[in-house]
């Protein structure tokens, strides 16, 4: 393991650096740390919080919408005073609720109180259309420039009063703009559509099937989201001639593939946008392709900068060396095998629960089988814990097969929550 340190940011490289003859694919494990130190010794940035509440009119079912009230208000309670802050009602349209006048206020007693009311007189009518909810946030951000824009998207249900092409490019205009959490009350919504939108926005999804529960939730993503004072890092990779970055994957805390996000910024040079950071760790999977040399020959394969503004705050170097010892070679970094299977274990979860609502028992039973023995081997016990709600194991003979009757929270918390992965210590 390699490790450089600048600014208060370390950058931790895990590789087999050793390539058998004719090999030309490096893998490695990058853990980027930033320090408790580092976060505080800036300025106390400017922030915004927007909370995106679903005012449809099936929210008026089973105290969804009290719970999704109650829920705005703790959210507030945390809010540190002097930070700003908007409450959106979205329906078939957005609106802005509070406040009515002007793009946010500051929290104090009284726009605590003021929200109260607003939100008092809010009832459940209309329909979905979150792309509108995305659009709205993105224009209350740009009447913010240079503040860190978090929202939290509520919703029950699916996006049914817009083209799905709508949503997607709502999506891809607030890229970069603001970060979104998303959270999806009851069963009657759909994982991967807040997924989409989380992924790309920097932001989590989960389900609360209790809406007694959501006041807690939204708590604690607002003291998250208050502890991020860093409104953007980047990872720079720069690769030589001949070789190219075949992707960029974060791995923990969560599987985020950001290879599609990159921005070419130079010759062999490639931008990857981190989002916002407070004092934390998170690992990312990078693989390069190199042309293969000859045994004994040591190339870099590839420079790891970490970058917040214009300023390079942490690096690291991935290294190529070829031999002929097939001891050296035939090693693998034990981060780059963990997380490697930890990247399938999300995948077969996903494919199998797809393949169960399809009906496809047989191919349901073999991905979730999989699934099964990959969150034992890697100690996710989070996961496996999970997948004992969708599927029967036999401890005896490791048999597994779909229970007969799933409750659909159990199958939607396992899809929402398959991204989360066990971590494992740096080697060294």
């Amino acid at each position: 393991m390699s490790s450089i340190a600048n600014n208060g940011i370390s950058v931790a490289i895990d590789q087999n650096e050793y390539l058998a003859e004719g090999a030309g694919t490096v893998d490695a494990v990058v853990t980027v740390e930033t320090g408790a130190d580092f976060v505080a010794a800036g300025p106390e940035p400017q922030r915004l919080e927007v909370l995106i509440i679903d005012c449809s009119g099936s929210m008026a079912t089973d105290r969804k919408f009290e719970g999704a009230r109650r829920a705005t208000l703790a959210a507030l309670d945390v809010l540190k005073d002097g930070t700003r802050f908007a409450i959106i009602e979205g329906t078939s349209m957005a609106r802005l609720t509070y406040p009515s006048d002007k793009p946010s206020v500051s929290v104090n007693r009284d726009t605590r109180a003021a929200a109260r009311r607003a939100l008092d007189k809010l009832r459940p009518n209309g329909g979905t259309a979150m792309g509108t909810w995305l659009g709205l946030t993105r224009q209350l951000a740009k009447k913010h420039p240079g503040a860190m824009v978090h929202a939290i998207l509520l919703t029950d249900g699916k996006n049914e009063h817009e083209e799905p092409a709508g949503l997607a490019a709502e999506i891809k205009q607030s890229e970069g703009i603001f970060t979104c959490d998303c959270r999806g009350v009851g069963t009657d919504w759909q994982v991967e559509e807040l997924r989409t939108i989380a992924s790309a926005l920097h932001g989590t999804v989960d389900i609360v099937a209790d809406p007694a529960n959501l006041a807690a939730d939204f708590t604690a993503m607002t003291q998250t989201s208050m502890a991020k004072a860093i409104p953007e890092l980047t990872l720079r990779v720069w690769t030589p001639a001949g070789a190219t970055v075949q992707f960029v994957k974060q791995v923990a805390p969560t599987i985020a593939d950001l290879t599609a996000r990159r921005a070419d910024t130079g010759p062999q040079l490639g931008e990857y946008p981190l989002g916002a950071w407070g004092a934390e760790d998170r690992d990312y999977h990078v693989q390069v392709r190199v042309e293969p040399a000859a045994p004994g020959r040591e190339k870099l394969a590839a420079r790891i900068s970490v970058v917040a503004g214009d300023e390079v705050v942490g690096q690291g170097l991935v290294r190529a060396v070829w031999t002929t010892e097939t001891e050296l070679s035939a090693r693998i970094s034990r981060r780059v095998a963990h997380y490697t299977g930890q990247a399938e274990l999300a995948q077969v979860v996903q494919e199998g629960l797809s393949a169960r609502k399809n009906g496809d028992v047989a191919t349901a039973t073999a991905k979730l089988r999989r699934a099964v023995e990959l969150a034992a081997e890697s100690g996710n016990e989070g996961t496996a814990k999970l997948l004992r709600g969708v599927v029967e194991v036999d401890e005896r003979n490791g048999t597994v097969r779909l229970r007969a009757r799933v409750e659909a929270a159990d199958e939607m918390a396992l899809d929402a929550r398959s991204t989360k992965t066990a971590r494992v210590r740096k080697e060294g």
